[in-house]
């Protein structure tokens, strides 16, 4: 890789769209927007004099998202709306399914601020719902604009009355099947059983790090969380070919597309890893036991320093500022306290894990949430695997691992890899406008 295309691929991470607060795909086209999506903000509503840099960059990726489809976001006394064409509809579900930063929203009727409106509008969604099998509701009203001349107790009972008196649906205030909001505002939005959302900062809050994505369950995990902090991810992967698949370069290429879906985009880094692995193989079959535990002990804790030095290497080139894995305390032999610590020291970056107080349990459950978990269970090893030690060392201490370090004086091979790595972009934009054109 010469100083022009390193230049090149600096420039491709460095650019940032503008951000606006409000813009309309094809603005040069006549769009009749026939659909409203209200959006309930999340955690950012609990900012201070910042809020209105959280509030931009929330809107700036849900128009990244949808920058293929017909729709126009907007932002207003702490809600986002979304309004759309029919057609638009299921890019717009599917975007605010994955949108991290919103802790609820829902399609809504938009109606006039008058009471015979909104029992058309409540009318209309319990019908809805009573076709889809429901049998009772609730209604809870919201009154941000104080000069509507009903207080929020009255617009709950004569909404409520016509669809009460005509026996449609029956009225459960603790466990209803349709819970339906009335939110007056500038207009009148009327919508049932709102979606939870995933809550969390908007993708773009929290500075950048550099995920060390392997085919297993937990960095994928450990990527979502972090994302959720508000931290745009990139991604390095690992490869080891021939002793690793094609097809274990392309599950995790397909996590690192799950990945762009909830942090808007993603590259990976795919560093061709095979010589430094066949050189900590060689080392630690010659070299003399260290402190009576044999150099093969400390393959594993060696190929994760050597991966560091690699991880460090990026995320200076593409300006992150963390370095983030999927380590769970206790969960490997290489996951102990003082194993990580060994890890820890290669590091020039702060190094997060943001999963090292969750059990195994928890990470699956994250996993099959965010659509992670089939595409991890598939049979396909990678490099840490298939190189493992059959007794590995469980406590190591930095000054012996880092001797067997020295030893293998990889650092012009981890240069190497680092130079030979290849790039792959996935965004969600892209995975929108083939689902939905």
């Amino acid at each position: 890789m010469n100083k022009y295309d390193r230049l090149l691929i600096s420039l491709f991470y460095d650019i940032i769209p503008a951000m606006s607060d409000n813009k309309t795909t094809n603005s040069n086209e006549k769009i009749v927007f026939s659909e409203t999506y209200l959006v309930q903000l999340g955690e950012l509503t609990l900012k201070g004099s910042n809020i209105k840099e959280f509030e931009k960059r929330l809107v700036h990726n849900a128009q990244l998202y949808l920058e293929a489809v017909k729709a126009h976001v907007s932002l207003k006394s702490g809600r986002m709306y979304i309004e759309c064409p029919e057609a638009s509809c299921k890019a717009v579900e599917y975007t605010l399914e994955h949108l991290i930063g919103i802790s609820g929203w829902a399609k809504a009727i938009k109606c006039e601020k008058d009471i015979e409106s909104i029992k058309k509008a409540v009318m209309q969604l319990c019908l809805e719902a009573k076709n889809s099998g429901a049998k009772t509701f609730k209604i809870d009203t919201r009154r941000p604009d104080k000069s509507f001349p009903l207080s929020s107790y009255e617009v709950n009972c004569q909404a409520a009355s016509d669809v009460f008196d005509q026996g449609i649906l029956a009225v459960d205030v603790h466990n209803p099947d349709l819970f339906i909001r009335v939110e007056l505002r500038e207009k009148c939005y009327v919508y049932g059983n709102p979606k939870k959302g995933h809550r969390g900062l908007p993708v773009g809050t929290g500075g950048k790090g550099l995920l060390l994505l392997s085919g297993g369950l937990d960095s994928p995990v450990a990527g979502y969380r972090m994302m959720r902090r508000g931290m745009k991810v990139e991604c390095a992967y690992f490869h080891a070919y021939p002793y690793t698949s094609a097809e274990a370069q392309q599950k995790v290429e397909d996590l690192a597309h799950v990945l762009s879906l909830y942090g808007v985009e993603t590259h990976i880094n795919i560093i061709p890893f095979t010589d430094v692995q066949m050189r900590i193989k060689e080392v630690t079959r010659t070299h003399a036991p260290v402190n009576g535990i044999k150099a093969d002990a400390y393959s594993t804790i060696l190929l994760r320093m050597c991966m560091m030095k690699a991880a460090n290497l990026v995320a200076r080139f593409i300006k992150c500022g963390c370095l983030i894995t999927g380590e769970s305390l206790g969960q490997v032999a290489s996951q102990t306290l003082e194993n990580m610590e060994v890890t820890e020291s290669c590091c020039d970056f702060p190094l997060l894990r943001p999963l090292v107080g969750m059990d195994k349990e928890e990470i699956v459950e994250v996993s099959k949430k965010i659509g992670t978990y089939d595409i991890s269970i598939l049979p396909y090893e990678d490099c840490c695997v298939l190189f493992s030690p059959e007794h590995p060392v469980l406590r190591a201490r930095v000054e012996d691992a880092m001797e067997l370090y020295n030893a293998l004086d990889c650092e012009a091979l981890i240069q190497e890899a680092f130079e030979k790595r290849e790039i792959k972009m996935f965004n969600a934009r892209n995975t929108i406008w083939e689902m939905f054109k």
